[in-house]
């Protein structure tokens, strides 16, 4: 497993993802991220990334801050960069809109100060799961069709469904996730 925290001080070890400021190409995250998949066996029975970071409470309004959004953008990048390299191209879009709506539901609705996104290879599914600390599960709304918002957890069910998979949450409500079938049951 492959595991990267990221804090949000500049105190501790300064890394090419720490605090996600800094742009991450894909080739770096190709690079960081590869250690676990093998030559000629790119498709592990267990391939698993886990990114913790730091998080601020949202505003007033559900804002996250500049630097949160960030952090939404820089699981998106791990999301495709591990995707691509353990060649499951065919998952890399609807796989980065799923984590951007769980991860951003983390820190808009959350209430903890860190987030812990997970991403599984194993049995033939692609398990996504982020972990925030709050006990309440979330809901699927139906968002009126002018709605800005509101529509995250229905997309993720739309394309979980789309690809023989699921969605949930955890006993206590503090993980959300979804599997994806990952085509011709690689694995």
């Amino acid at each position: 497993m492959t595991t990267v925290h990221l804090p949000a001080s500049g105190r501790a070890r300064r890394s090419a993802l720490d605090a996600a400021d800094l742009p991450l190409p894909a080739t770096a995250a190709d690079r960081l991220l590869h250690d676990h998949c093998r030559l000629g066996h790119p498709h592990l029975v267990d391939d698993r990334v886990s990114v913790c970071f730091e998080v601020c409470p949202p505003g007033s309004r559900g804002e996250i801050s500049e630097r949160d959004a960030r952090r939404v953008g820089m699981a998106r990048r791990l999301t495709a960069a591990r995707l691509r390299y353990c060649r499951l191209e065919a998952l890399v879009d609807d796989a980065k809109l799923i984590v951007s709506e769980l991860v951003t539901n983390a820190i808009q609705h959350g209430s903890g100060v860190q987030v812990t996104f997970t991403m599984t290879v194993r049995g033939g599914f692609l398990h996504l799961a982020v972990h925030d600390e709050t006990p309440c599960r979330p809901v699927a709304r139906n968002a009126p069709d002018d709605a800005e918002c509101g529509r995250g957890l229905f997309l993720v069910d739309c394309l979980a469904s789309a690809h023989g998979g699921t969605w949930g949450t955890s006993d206590d409500g503090t993980t959300t996730w979804c599997c994806l079938a990952v085509p011709g049951g690689q694995s």
